[in-house]
Parts: structure tokens; C-alpha cells; sequence
């Protein structure tokens, strides 16, 4: 098992509030975490690099290979529940960063299961053999909207209204996560992405781009490079940022 991921300001902003860090255990886990910012005069950033930090740290210092299911999902959990304190106490200390927030996808991945955890639009994504599937809801007005019967699956992408954000990390004093577990086979890839990414690729870009391809690391750095490249060459209108585990032997 490996992971790779990179992160891309892309061809618009002038500043990447995006953030990810990713660790591998001895015992053959992984983890990854993909965060990304909101909030003007460079907060977002502040609040997606506080949280990054706060919810890696916090897998790396907690995490045992002994940990039960439900000792997975409690870590995932309270590590994003920590980030959210860190930043909600930030900002409510300095009154200029009030609101600043930040989305956050986690996974740690052992022994054929994902454990992922996330809060906001950024998401995870399962893909294997049968092909693709988006596992994170996204916490978006226009997901609401859709799931109230309101709008259809094809007006999400053209609504006035499908950049605002529902839930975050840091801006509410507490924070409710969304835990997901789910079995994986060998050969099968668990993407983050923030919608700089899932904005621009299909679904199946994304599969033909990431699971079709020889199963070694170089090539999934390579793959991960090659997907931000198409992003900037559409337009690149957002940060960009992908973490890519693979279960291969």
C-alpha cells in the first residue's frame, strides 16, 4: 500500500489555500488529509494549514494497530473535532479572522477497510474493479436542494448556488463529522480531492485517469501530476489538490 498527493494553486488565485499531509505506518496504514480554506485576507489558508495539522497529528500520535472499528472512527472523529476548537478559538481570539473555516477529508486505510472521515465539499472517492464511486456527501447547499427533491443531479453543476457551503470546519464552536467506513480489495484507489479537482473531472476522468493505469508508485505520482495539469488546462479557476491511496501490494 502507498500514497502520493500534490497540491497546485492552479492558474486564477493568487494564493493556495488548499493543504494535505499524508504518513504511512509500520504496521502497513496509511493516512491522508485534504483540507481547503475559506476565508479572505488569507485566512482560509490559516484555517486549512491549523486544521491539516491538527487532525494528522493527532492520527500519527493516537493511531495503534490494534485500534478496533470503532476506535478508528472515534480518532478520525475527534481529530476533526479538534482542528474545528483550534480554529473556532483562533479566530474568536482575533476578531479579523471571524468566519474563517476550511473543508477536511481524512482517511486511514488498513487491512482492506477505509475509514474516512469529512466535513464540506472536498471528497473521497472509491475506486476498484467494478468502477467509481463518490463516498463523502458533500455539504453544499445545492446537495441539500437535491436531496429535497428541489433540483436534479444535472442542475448541481449549473446552480447559482453550488459554491456555498453548508458546513465547515472552525466556524461553528462544534462540529458535526460524517464517518464512513467501507471495505476495499486489493488493487482498488481511495481518492481526496477538493472541488478544485471534482469541479473539473467526471467521474469518469477520474477512473480512466487513476485505476486504468500499471499499479506503482511513479506512475501514481505521474497520474496525480498529469490530473492537475488537465485542471489548469481548463482553466484552473481553483487551488487543486489530490491524495491518492492505492492497496497494492
Amino acid at each position: 500500500m502507498f500514497v502520493c498527493a500534490a497540491s497546485d494553486i492552479g492558474m486564477k488565485r493568487k494564493e493556495n489555500q488548499d493543504s494535505f499531509l499524508f504518513s504511512s505506518f509500520d504496521d502497513g496504514a496509511v493516512c491522508a488529509v485534504v483540507c481547503d480554506g475559506m476565508g479572505g485576507a488569507g485566512f482560509g489558508s490559516l484555517a486549512s494549514s491549523i486544521a491539516v495539522n491538527a487532525v494528522h497529528d493527532r492520527i500519527k500520535q493516537n493511531y495503534r494497530s490494534s485500534f478496533s472499528p470503532m476506535s478508528m472512527k472515534n480518532l478520525l472523529v475527534t481529530a476533526v473535532s479538534a482542528a474545528n476548537t483550534l480554529i473556532y478559538k483562533k479566530a474568536d481570539e482575533e476578531q479579523e479572522k471571524k468566519g474563517m473555516g476550511t473543508t477536511c477529508v481524512a482517511a486511514i486505510v488498513k487491512d482492506d477497510i477505509a475509514y474516512i472521515a469529512s466535513v464540506g465539499d472536498s471528497r473521497a472517492y472509491h475506486l476498484s474493479s467494478g468502477g467509481i464511486e463518490q463516498v463523502t456527501v458533500d455539504h453544499t447547499y445545492v446537495e441539500m436542494l437535491y436531496e429535497q427533491g428541489k433540483i436534479n443531479k444535472e442542475e448541481i453543476s449549473t446552480h447559482d448556488m453550488r459554491h456555498y457551503i453548508t458546513k465547515a470546519v472552525g466556524v461553528e464552536k462544534e462540529v458535526e463529522v460524517d464517518f464512513f467506513e467501507i471495505d476495499i480489495s486489493r488493487g482498488d484507489e481511495i481518492i481526496l480531492c477538493s472541488d478544485g479537482l471534482s469541479n473539473y473531472c467526471s467521474d469518469d476522468m477520474l477512473y480512466e485517469a487513476i485505476h486504468a493505469r500499471a499499479e506503482n508508485k511513479e506512475k501514481g505520482d505521474k497520474v496525480v501530476a498529469g490530473l492537475i495539469d488537465y485542471v489548469n488546462s481548463q482553466g484552473g479557476k481553483d487551488n487543486i489538490t489530490l491524495a491518492m491511496i492505492c492497496n497494492y501490494d
